[in-house]
């Protein structure tokens, strides 16, 4: 066939089936198959429900199973009390820092909190808890077996797995519990586990400051003895170089030659030096410039008066001289004494310079000869400094071991004094905000809870156990299966038969749910080709009691009742199903001779259906199909009938099914649910396709619909009609007509 022609086919399956209620797929193309490697096989929804539908029972009693446990595991539950005491804890408060980047750091309450729960959950507290209430010794709590440290260990791992801590979600409080048998106990080590974690906290800081102290006053010990060593071996070498250092020890000066008493008297004399040759320069240059302007002044002042006193007879003179002649007697003495006056002027001028040039000189020489005494001296005490320089170099170096071990003596004394400031207990960062109280009734068994879990459990173990005997079990169940697992055309779905009938007898009631769908799969197979349903049908499955031969019967009769002639012939020479009186009579006659058709074809009761049976069971059947004489009696029998249905054998094992699928028209598969593994479904297949058998589909068998959950219809309410004939009451026996032929 064309893709067109399977497409026209196609449509017209899915109104037959929109108008039967049946459940057919389209068929596929042999040539797009791919037996084995299914894709389709993703769980949804539908399978989902398929299988807890399925598989109810199973899950109903885990269920069942896991509420009844539930209920027994309360009642034989001791009953449980729990105390619950509430704390705070407050971190201690720090000072923030910032780091390298600038950051704030400092302690996390989230930190600290942490730690605290850590040091509440700690073996330590337990061990004084337990032995704070001698618990090692309360029968009650420990069975009197065994010495004291071993019931003690027991009241420790008991304490331990019966404490729990849970810290607030947010803020600083957190809640201390234990879960005891007597709730007097329980709230009383509840309070105890709270009232012991003060006190350790409490000893734990003091402890911590206490050791602080004593490592403090070690190491200020071996300090101060080194420094002790230090300095007296500082003073022994400057004592034995006669090395006299001035520096002040209570000041932070920086140590040099400066610090030694020649270094001192050094810079004593280059500061003299200095001065004196300042002087001498001063005195140099006064001595040199005497006859320059310093020694005019000098004189001008020492004859000021003499001067002033010429100055007023000069005028006095000229005032004169207008009125007298310079000969005259007192112009004459007012002369002689003007020239006095010059005479004193010269010799007091000549007096002072000479005094001054004296005294200048004087200085001078004196201030070259202290420099002179000066430098001398110098020169002496760099070469003394020289010296000491080299003889300070061991003293230097014992100064500085002095000042290290000094520097670390103080830092010791400064930090011992502080701890001994704060170092007491303090303030306490745990306090008791409430305490527990005898509790009124038990927290545990819990029966609303167990029954939850018993029933979360049941239905865990339950659907899973389902799914895991599903997968496990690969079976085809479903048409679904068919479709994905087999990749071929679901063309029918017979229900498993129920009650007490027989299948001649819901073959004969057309209202029931078996003749429902044998219907369905009539009408399927009219839409297999195009030229309606193949005119020879072989009928085979995969292995025995699947219902392939009711199959058979059921198409017979269904094809019959349209009006056609239909011979069925039961091809299965090892294990015939179709009985008949003639024994002698059947199949393996036709091909072990060339008899007519007709010589062994027997009417039935059933109106336009005849029956070829098997006959004597040969020794060799698939030799006996092998030969052509299959084909000609299948070539004569198609001349004669319109329809010839073939009931052949199964496929595994057997040679036969695919020798009949190679001259028949078209081959029907026969699966049955849940019992047929998908394994040897696709083995079967792939042997009838080697053959070259024309698969049509396959119609699933002994199906359960409620389990899985479809629904196709068959329980509609229908008027009986019955069509002429009868059927033996006993399953797949024939009543036959004694004439033989076809008329």
């Amino acid at each position: 066939m064309t893709n067109q022609d399977i497409d026209r086919s196609d449509y017209r399956v899915r109104q037959i089936v929109r108008r039967s209620g049946g459940a057919v797929a389209l068929p596929i193309d042999p040539g797009q198959r791919s037996y084995g490697n299914s894709d389709g096989g993703d769980i949804n929804l539908a399978a989902i429900l398929r299988i807890i539908m399925e598989w109810r029972w199973l899950i109903v009693g885990a269920v069942a199973v896991g509420l009844v446990g539930a209920v027994l595991l309360t009642l034989f539950t001791t009953p449980l009390y729990r105390g619950t005491a509430t704390i705070e804890i407050n971190p201690p408060t720090v000072e923030i820092l910032e780091d390298s980047k600038g950051q704030a750091q400092g302690m996390k309450s989230g930190d600290y909190l942490a730690t605290q729960v850590g040091l509440l959950q700690s073996r330590s507290l337990a061990q004084r808890v337990a032995q704070d209430l001698n618990l090692a010794s309360n029968a009650e709590f420990v069975p009197a077996t065994g010495d004291r440290e071993q019931r003690a260990k027991i009241a420790v791992n008991k304490l331990s797995d019966g404490f729990s801590v849970q810290p607030a979600p947010s803020g600083q409080l957190i809640k201390i519990s234990y879960s005891a048998t007597s709730p007097a106990l329980a709230a009383k080590i509840a309070n105890s586990f709270a009232d012991s974690f003060i006190a350790t906290n409490l000893e734990r800081r003091y402890d911590a400051s206490s050791y602080a102290r004593n490592f403090l006053q070690q190491q200020i010990g071996k300090v101060k003895g080194e420094l002790e060593k230090s300095e007296r071996q500082l003073v022994e070498y400057a004592q034995a170089q006669g090395i006299i250092n001035t520096v002040n020890q209570q000041k932070d000066q920086v140590s040099g030659d400066v610090n030694s008493l020649q270094g001192a008297s050094l810079v004593a004399l280059n500061q003299a030096l200095a001065e004196a040759q300042t002087k001498r320069i001063a005195a140099e240059q006064a001595y040199r410039q005497t006859a320059a302007v310093g020694m005019t002044a000098e004189v001008n002042q020492s004859t000021q008066a003499i001067r002033q006193q010429r100055v007023a007879l000069e005028a006095e003179y000229r005032e004169k001289l207008t009125t007298m002649k310079p000969d005259y007697p007192d112009m004459i003495s007012l002369r002689s004494r003007i020239n006095e006056l010059d005479r004193q002027i010269r010799s007091e001028a000549a007096q002072t310079a000479s005094g001054r040039s004296n005294t200048l000189r004087a200085e001078y020489q004196a201030a070259a000869a202290a420099e002179r005494t000066l430098q001398g001296r110098v020169a002496e005490l760099k070469g003394s400094v020289i010296n000491l320089r080299g003889r300070s170099i061991e003293y230097n170096i014992l100064q500085r071991e002095v000042d290290t071990n000094r520097s670390l003596y103080d830092a010791l004394l400064q930090r011992y004094k502080e701890i001994g400031v704060a170092g007491g207990v303090g303030t306490n960062l745990v306090s008791i905000v409430d305490r527990a109280e005898i509790p009124a009734s038990p927290f545990s068994p819990n029966l609303p809870f167990n029954l939850a879990i018993g029933l979360g459990l049941g239905l865990l173990v339950g659907i899973g156990g389902a799914f895991v005997i599903e997968f496990i079990n690969d079976t085809i169940t479903t048409p679904d299966d068919v479709r994905d697992k087999l990749k071929l055309a679901s063309l029918g779905v017979i229900p498993k038969m129920t009650g007490q009938k027989s299948l001649a007898e819901e073959l004969e009631d057309q209202t029931s749910h078996i003749s429902e769908a044998y219907f369905s799969l009539r009408t399927s197979l009219q839409f297999t080709t195009d030229n309606g349903a193949p005119k020879s049908l072989l009928i085979t499955s995969c292995r025995a009691a699947e219902g392939k031969s009711s199959t058979a019967l059921a198409m017979a009769q269904n094809f019959a009742r349209l009006g056609r002639r239909v011979l069925l012939i039961d091809a299965d020479l090892r294990k015939p199903t179709f009985k008949v009186k003639a024994e002698d009579r059947g199949l393996s006659k036709l091909l072990t001779n060339h008899e007519p058709l007709n010589s062994q074809t027997f009417k039935t009761y059933f109106e336009n259906l005849w029956l070829i049976p098997c006959g004597p069971l040969p020794p060799n059947p698939a030799e006996l199909l092998a030969t052509g004489r299959f084909t000609a009696l299948l070539t004569e029998a198609l001349g004669r009938f319109d329809m010839v249905i073939v009931d052949g054998p199964p496929v595994l094992g057997l040679a036969d099914a695919p020798l009949l699928g190679a001259v028949c028209q078209g081959t029907l598969m026969v699966v049955e649910s849940s019992r047929t593994r998908t394994k040897v479904a696709v083995d079967s297949i792939n042997r009838l396709q080697s053959s070259g058998s024309q698969i049509l589909g396959a119609v699933l068998t002994k199906f359960k619909r409620q389990s899985h959950g479809y629904g196709y219809g068959y329980g509609y309410s229908y008027e009986p009609y019955k069509y002429g004939g009868s059927i033996d009451k006993r399953e797949l026996e024939i009543k036959l007509i004694e004439q033989q032929g076809d008329d």
